[in-house]
């Protein structure tokens, strides 16, 4: 049995997520699974406990480890406006004065010898502020730390997605919008139709609950755009919208996992913790749970 070796020195079975041909990977907000470590370099000995080979890192995660001055929000609490544009700054500041890359480089090898691809850079929050020098930053960090794709919220604005689609272009790298329930069928066609590296971060859980419909038809027809899939469980919009515990709701995971393994298709789909955590329960056991869904799905034991 391969051994993974970690920063701590510890050697663990080699992580592998893949299951019939479909990676399963996962996405670990630093804001609801507040149980977990926030840096990437601590972060990564649950990934490879849970035996889990693939993950999208969030911007925090990654910075705070290379030393940035990072903020995490706490859920139901709203700083004013002045301290976050004042925080933001802070940050921005912090990335326009990184003169290497070494430090992402090391992150990336330290993940690649325990058995774990990033696979995709996640930015929290993107504005129409944003500077090209930033934006070059983000590219160049995602590259360093191995990733494909830079992953973010879906603006509203369209002159933002043609102006993000250039700047991908320029780096060869895809930029995947994310949703949440704010979107319909057409929603991205803008955005795809601007350029070749704009594609589709697609949360099904979330488009589920959006039209009260089944994800799959749009899975089969931006197959080729999608960049990743973020995975949870929600009920219908028409039933309520909530985040169950998979298996509970009205987004068929089962067969979205399905359909990748039978069209091969090659995205990775992310696991995406955001229902309560049971009294009594720890996020690593229900991130057990969803893994073992999806195993069982791809297996024919759903």
């Amino acid at each position: 049995m391969a051994l993974a070796a970690l920063p701590s020195g510890k050697l663990l079975a080699k992580p592998n997520s893949n299951f019939g041909g479909v990676q399963i990977g996962i996405i670990i907000s630093p804001v609801a699974l507040r149980d977990l470590p926030l840096r990437a370099d601590e972060l990564l000995k649950y990934v490879v406990e849970l035996g889990i080979n693939a993950v999208e890192l969030q911007d925090v995660r990654v910075e705070s480890y290379a030393g940035a001055p990072v903020t995490v929000r706490t859920p139901g609490r709203s700083e004013p406006e002045q301290v976050r544009r004042k925080q933001a700054q802070r940050l921005t500041d912090w990335r326009m004065s990184v003169s290497s890359m070494d430090k992402y480089k090391a992150l990336r090898e330290m993940y690649s010898e325990a058995g774990v691809k990033i696979y995709a850079f996640r930015l929290a929050i993107l504005t129409t502020d944003t500077s090209d020098a930033e934006f070059d930053y983000f590219f160049n960090t995602a590259r360093a730390l191995g990733a494909d794709q830079i992953t973010t919220e879906l603006p509203r604005d369209t002159e933002f997605t043609a102006r993000i689609g250039a700047i991908a272009a320029q780096h060869k790298m895809m930029v995947g919008y994310h949703n949440h329930t704010q979107v319909n069928f057409n929603s991205w066609d803008t955005a795809l139709a601007q350029s070749k590296y704009n594609g589709i971060n697609f949360d099904v859980g979330h488009y589920a609950a959006a039209v009260s419909q089944s994800p799959i038809p749009f899975i089969e027809k931006h197959h080729d755009r999608i960049t990743c899939l973020h995975l949870k469980d929600r009920k219908f919009g028409i039933n309520g919208g909530q985040n169950v515990p998979w298996g509970q709701g009205d987004t068929p995971l089962q067969e979205i996992l399905l359909t990748m393994k039978r069209e091969k298709y090659k995205f990775p789909a992310g696991i995406e913790l955001e229902y309560k955590i049971p009294e009594g329960s720890t996020s690593m056991a229900e991130i057990r749970k969803c893994l073992r869904f999806c195993k069982d799905a791809l297996s024919g034991r759903g």
